[in-house]
């Protein structure tokens, strides 16, 4: 596999796009307004604690309290640290751990949401080239992803033979890595602590204790890998920065950067703006005709598979096979892509035979394992549907991109022409109150006009007739199209 990296840097802005084997996977954008506070430690105080919910709110000087589940203060351990059959104790009471006052360091796990404040969690851990520092235990664990048994306990033998304060996971990265690379990392990450420590002990609660690398050195130590074959970014001091970063902790890597010097955008350069801008629509089409409409709600969001203008040969239940198959592919890079997380529901196109339904989940499954955010999926459901979990920490492309439609308040729809058309009639007939014959003056948008002096005229008529009522109507270019006013 090859993986390219594109990086644009402004004064206002960084956005990274990565291709996989020339197909774009991955699109990130980092505001310098709004930078991503996941991964940032806070010196914190517990605001409420409530037992009811298990969970503790913490101020940490943002515009929302942080939510602190108790799995999330107990000395548990992370999903990535737990092995097959090992059994993982049960926290204790929430109100045992915490109380309300009490200076606790958290780490920010998922974004401030649109109606929730951060999720947090007192287990801090710092990210590293091929490591994870956990300062809070003394836990050695191995990514999951690393499916190598042999290359698995070898990593764990030689984590075991190095002095370490706190507890280590080896990140994806370390797959094959020896003993002088993960001697380098940890010296990094453990000074990196000793100063978030005296940090912490200088300031008061609330306060910011450390902030995670900027987007672009994210990616360079998050996605540089032995697939990369080049590193593009726009900007000279950025170029610097990741090359010094690289040749740190990969220096083999450093000579794949390249400094983008055309003054034609980046982006529009290598053909990623307008793939971006397909990325913010509802619809994805399929080679084979077949489509994908992709819905984001606040509860969970829902995949619909259609077969669109794809026709296939005569056998029904082999052609939805095919672009169901196809469309699980491309399920999974949009969930990457528009970085989708919480519940994920794909309703695909119902089949009868059971082979092709488990051919299906085996597809499905083997895409969404090229993912760097851990995901968990079902069966196939009695209808088709698959519901899958996918981790989710920053907001989706589509929440940081853009905001709710102030016409409809991010509903997707307004009210027609013919709803508004009826409800002035009744709004006409409410003031008038079967008094005697009125004038009145109806301001509304051009089409509600449009509507009652055209198709719907009779409604003035009949209010002119029936209730002696005479109304003229007045258009209103700037009026929201549900909008009316009487006088």
């Amino acid at each position: 596999m090859s993986t390219v990296i594109y990086t644009n840097v402004t004064p206002y802005e960084t956005r990274v796009a990565v291709r996989e084997n020339g197909v774009l996977v991955e699109l990130m954008v980092e505001r310098s307004r709004g930078r991503s506070i996941v991964g940032s430690l806070y010196k914190g105080r517990i605001s409420r604690v409530l037992p009811g919910m298990q969970a503790a709110f913490v101020d940490v000087g943002l515009e929302r309290d942080a939510f602190l589940y108790v799995d999330d203060v107990a000395e548990t351990l992370e999903d990535e640290e737990v092995e097959p059959g090992e059994i993982v104790p049960a926290a204790p009471p929430i109100q045992d751990l915490l109380r309300e006052g009490q200076e606790i360091m958290v780490q920010i796990t998922r974004e401030l949401g649109s109606s929730k404040g951060p999720r947090a969690t007192s287990h801090v851990t710092i990210p590293g080239r091929y490591l994870v520092l956990m300062p809070g235990n003394s836990h050695v664990g191995v990514s999951r992803r690393i499916t190598d048994q042999v290359e698995r306990e070898r990593l764990r033998a030689l984590l075991a033979e190095i002095p370490h304060t706190g507890g280590v996971i080896v990140r994806t990265a370390g797959e094959g890595r020896e003993r002088a690379d993960f001697l380098a990392d940890l010296a990094v990450l453990e000074s990196m602590w000793r100063h978030i420590e005296s940090r912490a002990a200088e300031v008061g609660a609330p306060c910011l204790v450390h902030r995670d690398l900027d987007l672009a050195l994210r990616a360079a130590r998050d996605l540089s890998g032995p697939t990369l074959s080049e590193f593009w970014i726009d900007d000279t001091d950025g170029y610097q920065r990741i090359v010094e970063f690289l040749d740190r902790v990969q220096p083999e890597l450093t000579s794949k950067v390249k400094l983008y010097r055309r003054q034609l955008d980046i982006f529009d350069a290598f053909g990623i703006a307008a793939e971006l801008d397909q990325a913010l629509q509802p619809k994805v089409w399929l080679r084979s005709g077949g489509s994908l409409v992709i819905e984001q709600t606040e509860a969970l969001v829902a995949i619909d598979v259609n077969t669109g203008r794809y026709v296939g040969g005569a056998d029904l239940e082999d052609t939805v096979f095919r672009i169901n198959v196809e469309a699980a592919r491309e399920v999974a890079r949009q969930l990457r892509l528009r970085n989708l997380g919480g519940i994920v529901v794909v309703d695909f196109i119902d089949m009868e035979d059971e082979g092709h339904r488990e051919a299906l989940l085996a597809e499905f499954t083997t895409a969404l394992a090229r993912d760097r955010a851990r995901s968990l999926a079902g069966p196939v459901g009695p209808f088709g549907l698959i519901q899958l979990t996918r981790k989710r920490t920053e907001r989706s492309l589509e929440r940081a991109l853009t905001q709710p439609c102030p016409t409809c308040e991010g509903l997707g729809r307004v009210k027609s022409p013919e709803t508004v058309c009826l409800e002035i009639r009744r709004a006409l007939l409410r003031e008038a109150g079967g008094g005697e014959a009125i004038e009145f003056a109806v301001r509304a948008h051009p089409e509600v006009v449009r509507m009652l002096s055209g198709e719907l005229r009779g409604i003035l008529v009949e209010l002119k007739e029936r209730h002696g009522l005479t109304v003229r109507t007045l258009e209103a270019p700037d009026f929201h199209p549900a909008r009316f006013e009487v006088d």
